[in-house]
């Protein structure tokens, strides 16, 4: 497979900040949580699915556990109050650099904050998408917290 100047640039950032992780590329799309839970035969809930939500003028970069709907009213708590929307895929690539089924949790504009999944704690492994429809990172929550400066929050819907 070619490497794309997304992958390209997850790679830099993960040697920049943790060497030893390392996106995999699939044959298979892995741009739905369930299309890379099949591909990598693991829980739904370990798949990590990223989403740009949109508070007005601000945004919030949600990575929550790929078995959980995430609470509206949790997010506009987070964002500030007001109506919270999903961003639209030419938002979401002008925001964060990658296009919608392959959002990385991580370098993006320092000013958009990022949001963690409490739940997605009860896995060891959890995978992100690595900048591509076909590409994964490996990597436990705990490492993702530390490599995104990510703040854990409970944002399941009840």
């Amino acid at each position: 497979m070619s490497e794309t100047p997304a992958l390209e640039r997850v790679r830099k950032y993960l040697q920049e900040h943790d060497p030893k992780l390392a996106p995999v590329e699939h044959k298979e799309t892995t741009k739905t949580s369930v299309e890379a839970a099949r591909t990598l035969n693991v829980e739904l809930g370990q798949i990590a699915k990223s989403i740009l939500f949109r508070c007005g003028e601000k945004y919030g970069l949600f990575v929550a556990a790929g078995d959980m709907k995430i609470s509206d009213k949790k997010l506009k708590a987070l964002l500030g109050g007001g109506k919270v929307k999903m961003a639209k895929p030419d938002e979401v690539e002008k925001v964060t650099g990658y296009q919608v089924g392959g959002v990385c949790p991580f370098d993006i504009e320092d000013h958009i904050p990022i949001y963690l999944d409490q739940s997605m704690q009860r896995f060891a492994v959890i995978y992100t998408s690595a900048g591509t429809p076909n590409s994964l990172l490996p990597i436990s929550p705990e490492q993702l917290q530390k490599i995104t400066g990510a703040i854990f929050t409970d944002m399941a819907a009840v």
